[in-house]
């Protein structure tokens, strides 16, 4: 048998803070929740590892230890900053932002026309993003603007990726290599762009494991929802589901009990 991790969780939150209304309840994670979730996480064994462990286990043959896992936060929302830092620094766990390169410091304006409430909440700036760096935080990109990528001509493509890669590592002073992608959607013209610019992977929102050898430009994720309770949290990462109700997992072993019965 092989030593340790066999596959891998990728954990996808957005912002850390209260919901106003039932859609931002899915997207926003209240701040004691996040920390119920990662006491939780750290108390049945598992552990959070850093991109570059994620990468050299999937893409090297490198070992991580069984329960490992990546953490990762969509858009750059400040209450990253504000909530989940500290119960990280807490825990000496890394984990991943992915920044929308054009709106650093600002406010996230693509979601005024999604959010029923019209809200809009305030992004990392630099001088956040670089106090995170030290705590162990490392940041990708996002796109430049947010778009739905796949509704794009060529040259606004090379505008949002190309853009956003060179707009980050102007600011950090260092590689950029990974993408994920906004609303989790891409096509072949997408990938082809994405290739393109330079990025070495990409994280979608398919759910699922990540083992060896999978699609390096579909990486996939679970999504971790603000009313998502700690036995809810649990059930997704054991069955790579985003569906972590208890009609999921009786599913889950009645397909078990069936395969062992054909035998």
């Amino acid at each position: 048998m092989a030593d340790g991790a066999q596959r891998i969780p990728v954990l996808m939150y957005h912002r850390i803070g209260a919901a106003k209304n039932a859609w931002e309840s899915r997207y926003s994670t209240p701040p004691d929740r996040f920390a119920k979730h990662m006491h939780h996480l750290a108390k049945r064994g598992l552990r959070a590892c850093t991109l570059a462990d994620f990468f050299a286990w999937q893409g090297q043959g490198e070992s991580l230890p069984e329960g490992s896992f990546l953490l990762t936060f969509d858009d750059g929302f400040l209450g990253v900053y504000e909530h989940a830092a500290p119960v990280l620094d807490e825990l000496a766990w890394p984990a991943t932002v992915f920044l929308v390169s054009s709106l650093i410091g600002r406010k996230d304006e693509w979601c005024k026309t999604r959010n029923p409430g019209a809200a809009s909440y305030p992004l990392l700036a630099s001088k956040h993003i670089s106090e995170m760096r030290n705590m162990g935080f490392t940041f990708q990109s996002h796109s430049r603007s947010h778009p739905d990528l796949t509704t794009l001509l060529e040259d606004q493509l090379v505008a949002e990726l190309a853009g956003s890669r060179q707009d980050l590592e102007n600011m950090l002073g260092e590689e950029v290599k990974y993408l994920a992608y906004p609303y989790g959607r891409f096509d072949e013209s997408v990938l082809r762009a994405t290739r393109a610019a330079g990025y070495e992977a990409a994280f979608c929102t398919q759910s699922g494991f990540n083992r060896r050898g999978v699609d390096l430009y579909c990486v996939r994720r679970l999504e971790i929802c603000g009313t998502d309770t700690t036995s809810t949290l649990a059930r997704k990462i054991s069955f790579g589901s985003n569906d972590g109700s208890w009609q999921q997992s009786a599913r889950y072993y009645m397909g078990r009990i069936a395969d062992r019965l054909r035998f």
